[in-house]
């Protein structure tokens, strides 16, 4: 909140980057499963977790929850292009 009003000092700033703080922590969460998707295509030599995947159940639902936003024109093309670098399967049942 402070930084984005610009009342942190630059080497405030930079302490707190040294110690890998988290600015936007929807943007880091959303990183963390794009992360947890690659190792499981790495695993698993795809992208398509489904949502009954017992050990993969949160992935499985953020997976679902990507394909919905995009249904819906609400995820970002950097996403999009994330999510495509992994072969992402945006609709299984034409896959």
């Amino acid at each position: 909140m402070f930084h984005k009003k610009n009342t942190l000092s630059s080497s405030c700033i930079q302490q707190l980057n040294s110690i890998g703080f988290i600015w936007d922590h929807l943007d880091h969460a959303w990183k963390e499963k794009f992360n947890q998707l690659c190792a499981f295509k790495a695993q698993y030599g795809l992208s398509n977790v489904p949502r009954n995947d017992a050990q993969n159940k949160s992935l499985g639902v953020w997976v679902n929850t990507q394909r919905v936003l995009y249904k819906k024109n609400t995820l970002s093309s950097s996403r999009m292009q994330q999510l495509n670098s992994v072969d992402f399967i945006w609709d299984p049942l034409e896959h």
